[in-house]
């Protein structure tokens, strides 16, 4: 509290100055850089803003405001806006469903490009929802450029915030998205539809993508495996760096580390977004490993579906996607033989997907049902 009274009166005092025509501006600057250095980047980019206005070619501001929105602002943004694959497909399936007479809402609208699809499609009113500020006021100025702002209106807000009628002037007709990441539920898409279909969506809404299957694959790759561990290294033992690694998966181009599958790829969940919501789920299941060797990491993928025959997929035989493969390195590297099984445990938390993998016969499920 005292950090954001300090923050307004410092805006308070640096407008008085303006107005009286004594901008003080440096302690505006600092205090921007204070707020970057306590991770409170779009607060930061507002303070930085706020210089830039008096000060356009401040190259502390224009430095500073950059590096707040580079921390608040995900890059994939721009390698998702030349995947040209699934733009493709996106604008097909949205051709496929909208109507003049469906109100549209386009959840994680980002840059605004499937609203504008949208509207290209036909729609004559369309709410784009995207939460983080900056994206939503640059989407504002994208759509406005492309002349259609008289039917798409930007909410820059969560999504889980929304209220009808005050954010949505009636429940939607149709939904899109795209908040999907590598593993298919990083982005929340399973309690953000859910939400959506109990509160801002009609009874009979047409939901895009309507579905998905994620797949799983044992994988050799000490590449892969040096990515979240290490050990003796220069002299040195590093091992109790390893208390450090993440337990769960991170994202990585397969092709661009030397690997070998171990097992054929299995379907480990498979979700209808008309129906399911966040619950946590778990299956196991018995992997027969195809070849000899050490497997290092479980690798994982998606198939969306957008419209019934129409799916898009991040699976390493398509190299040309923005989405990159899900990994997930094992604690300890496993040896595997074609005729000893692996039991792999696959859960998620509505969120996030996990993986146990161990030798088969070591270890059964004792909490809860397989799924």
């Amino acid at each position: 509290m005292e950090d954001d009274v300090q923050a307004g009166s410092l805006v308070d005092a640096a407008k008085a100055r303006r107005e009286a025509g004594r901008p003080n501006l440096e302690g505006l600057i600092d205090w921007g850089h204070a707020l970057y250095a306590e991770g409170r980047y779009d607060e930061a980019a507002k303070a930085f803003e706020f210089v830039l206005d008096v000060e356009g070619g401040n190259w502390r501001a224009l430095i500073g405001r950059n590096r707040a929105i580079r921390r608040s602002v995900p890059r994939w943004h721009w390698e998702m806006l030349h995947d040209e694959l699934r733009s493709e497909l996106y604008d097909k399936a949205i051709r496929h469903i909208v109507s003049p007479e469906h109100l549209v809402l386009d959840v994680g609208a980002g840059s605004g490009l499937l609203s504008m699809m949208a509207a290209r499609a036909g729609a004559r009113q369309i709410v784009a929802c995207e939460a983080q500020h900056p994206v939503a006021e640059v989407a504002r100025r994208v759509i406005r450029k492309a002349g259609h702002d008289d039917v798409i209106t930007v909410v820059p807000k969560m999504s889980t915030r929304m209220r009808v009628p005050e954010d949505l002037p009636r429940r939607a007709d149709v939904l899109v998205t795209e908040t999907v990441d590598c593993a298919l539920l990083g982005e929340g898409i399973l309690p953000t539809i859910a939400h959506a279909r109990e509160h801002l969506l009609t009874d009979d809404a047409i939901i895009l993508p309507c579905g998905g299957r994620v797949f799983a694959q044992l994988v050799e790759s000490p590449s892969l495996y040096r990515k979240n561990h290490v050990g003796q290294l220069y002299g040195f033992d590093f091992t109790e760096f390893n208390q450090l690694s993440s337990i769960e998966y991170f994202d990585s181009r397969l092709r661009h580390h030397e690997h070998r599958m171990l097992s054929e790829p299995i379907e480990v969940f498979r979700f209808d977004f008309y129906r399911d919501t966040a619950e946590p789920r778990r299956a196991e299941f018995v992997v027969p490993p195809s070849v000899a060797g050490t497997c290092h990491a479980v690798a994982f993928w998606f198939e969306l579906d957008l419209v019934p025959g129409l799916s898009l997929t991040n699976a390493p035989s398509t190299p040309n996607t923005h989405w990159k493969q899900a990994v997930q390195c094992l604690p300890v590297p496993i040896s595997v033989q074609p005729d000893e099984p692996l039991l792999l445990d696959a859960r998620h938390d509505g969120v996030n997907i996990h993986f146990t993998a161990v030798a088969s016969g070591v270890r059964t499920l004792t909490d809860g049902a397989a799924e």
